[in-house]
């Protein structure tokens, strides 16, 4: 088992912005203002971010260990939340975005896999809220010519996990 750290400081009191330190020596700054100049994500766009980067690198590492030649890689996240307060997200869908020399199925095995076995995140926020999985592959012509990632790529529903998943 190990321990993790985080200490939050009030650089203003009365302000919409706190400063996290982190025991591994690293430091955030979380921000509420609304529109431009907030100093930082707000603690629940952090979730999100989270989840993308934990997501990411799992699959990234999946990816390298099964040969795939990936040209590009881009994860978009995106949360639909309550109207309620505490207005906490209900659904969630993690969208890979990925072009290369790239097979379907180890695409879809690596997500599979960061969804349900090593991304630690992912199983934190699917204790409480449905997220769902997907990915759109452009994949390099037979002749290794780059796809055009301006089409609609192939698209698939890799997983999705939650209380709801129905």
């Amino acid at each position: 088992m190990s321990t993790a750290t985080a200490l939050a400081t009030f650089p203003d009191p009365a302000g919409t912005r706190v400063d996290v330190s982190f025991g591994s020596g690293t430091a955030l700054s979380f921000d509420t203002t609304e529109g431009e100049g907030r100093a930082g994500p707000s603690p629940t766009e952090s979730l999100l971010g989270a989840l993308a980067a934990c997501t990411a690198l799992d699959v990234a590492a999946i990816l390298r260990k099964k040969r795939q030649e990936v040209r590009t890689y881009h994860i978009a996240v995106e949360g639909t939340k309550s109207r309620e307060h505490p207005k906490v997200y209900t659904h969630i869908v993690v969208e890979h975005r990925v072009a290369g020399r790239v097979d379907p199925e180890a695409l879809r095995r690596s997500i599979e896999l960061s969804a349900t076995s090593y991304c630690p995140v992912s199983a934190m926020l699917s204790a409480g809220v449905r997220i769902e999985h997907r990915y759109r592959l452009w994949p390099d012509r037979p002749d290794g010519t780059p796809a055009d990632v301006s089409g609609e790529g192939l698209a698939a529903l890799v997983v999705a996990a939650g209380p709801d998943r129905g």
